[in-house]
């Protein structure tokens, strides 16, 4: 089951919380939250609060135990942008834009590998068997 938390114009640039994303892209949650605080970014506290969001979705209103979570995936896309301009000489102006992300992080659980155990009789078998054939 997947379950997400999203947050939107959030005003940092998406290329700077890219690499922020980047950084924690493949680790476990307990992982990628301490190197969230190891980092010296300023978007990092806005993707600590959305992975802690995220947690608590899934914890809270799909009853998943927060061990068995995983990040599926991480993605930032732009928000809106503000049209800001700076002044410049001879009464000209300069446009930029000031812009915006919107975070988006999916969970889903671990696939749980099960795992057969043999009896004690046919552990025993088989050790007579490969026994036998080094004869």
């Amino acid at each position: 089951m997947e379950v997400q938390a999203i947050t939107r114009a959030v005003h940092i640039s998406p290329r700077k919380i890219r690499a922020i994303a980047d950084a924690i892209r493949n680790q476990s949650l307990e992982r990628a939250l301490i190197t969230l605080s190891m980092l010296p970014k300023r978007g990092t506290v806005v993707m600590e609060k959305t992975i802690k969001s995220a947690i608590a979705n899934a914890v809270n209103n799909a009853k998943l135990d927060q061990r068995n979570l995983t990040i599926a995936r991480i993605e930032v896309n732009e928000g809106q942008a503000l049209k800001r301009f700076h002044p410049s000489t001879r009464g000209r102006v300069h446009p930029y834009k000031k812009r915006s992300s919107m975070i988006r992080i999916v969970l889903t659980e671990k696939k749980q590998v099960v795992t057969v155990v043999k009896p004690v009789q046919a552990k025993q078998e088989e050790k007579k068997e490969t026994a036998k054939n080094e004869k």
